[in-house]
């Protein structure tokens, strides 16, 4: 029996309504990757480093790794993407330490060895939790934070941005919203109209005045090159755009090589809040 109109109107509603309600969960889903295990250790890279144990403002106890270079050095607070944990960027630290840039790098709540589980809000808050560290324990000053955000890292990285005050902020390989995210993608596509645009960076980043440097891979198989230059356009200045002939998502640093460390090592040396 086919179903009348009036009630395949109901239903379609009631579809629409689950959607909504329980779409959090879903983008939840598609977007924490999280691992627990390490595969590495800074002693691995020869590194030497500090293991660092630091609380969110709800409590949620969370992990990361300092490394200290000489007192003038800029410190890059690193905001690391949606997958993996810490150890998956220890390659990445090593080559910003050649580069004369300390790191501090920590896991979001569900990664690694940090606590809790991932949410939008969390990750904010773990992110404004890491800056407060540096700030109120290790005495770092707000003119040497160089904030940097990977991918779904760079959504965190302008929320800390946003709410206190750095040297600079750089983002990378950053998308324009999950909204935005989902009209690229097909299975999310034909709902993308009605979905909420969480994780705006789009909508913040034209609030933050502090110098921005913007990295987008031109070949970037997952998060749309256009976004990168939406992101450029949004932003006020002083603002510049680093496209990476060639790279995609998750290698710009290896495409790019050298010239990729120096443009970042320059930018956080020469930028001035």
């Amino acid at each position: 029996m086919p179903i009348k109109g009036p009630y395949l109107i109901l239903i379609v509603l009631l579809l629409i309504l689950c959607f909504r309600i329980f779409y959090r969960q879903v983008e939840n889903f598609f977007i924490f990757y999280p691992e627990a295990r390490f595969e590495a250790v800074p002693s691995s890279f020869g590194l030497m480093h500090q293991e660092i144990s630091f609380l969110a403002e709800d409590g949620t106890k969370l992990h990361g790794w300092f490394f200290p270079l000489k007192e003038d050095a800029p410190l890059m607070l690193f905001c690391h993407g949606n997958a993996g944990n810490i150890s998956h960027r220890l390659e990445n630290v090593k080559l910003l330490l050649d580069h004369g840039l300390q790191v501090f790098i920590f896991d979001y709540r569900g990664y690694g060895r940090s606590k809790g589980r991932p949410s939008e809000q969390g990750l904010y808050q773990d992110g404004l939790a890491a800056y407060d560290f540096l700030t109120a324990h290790r005495r770092i000053v707000p003119k040497k934070i160089v904030v940097f955000g990977r991918s779904l890292g760079a959504a965190v990285a302008i929320e800390i941005a946003l709410h206190r005050e750095v040297k600079c902020l750089i983002i990378e390989s950053a998308f324009t919203s999950t909204k935005e995210m989902a009209k690229s993608l097909p299975l999310f596509m034909p709902l993308s109209f009605m979905l909420p645009p969480h994780y705006n960076n789009m909508a913040k980043i034209s609030r933050i005045n502090a110098p921005k440097l913007i990295i987008h891979g031109e070949a970037d198989e997952i998060v749309p090159f256009s976004m990168g230059r939406k992101l450029y356009h949004a932003a006020t200045p002083p603002k510049y755009f680093y496209p990476i002939s060639r790279a995609g998502h998750n290698d710009t640093y290896m495409v790019a090589g050298r010239k990729y460390f120096r443009t970042l090592s320059t930018f956080a040396r020469q930028s001035a809040i």
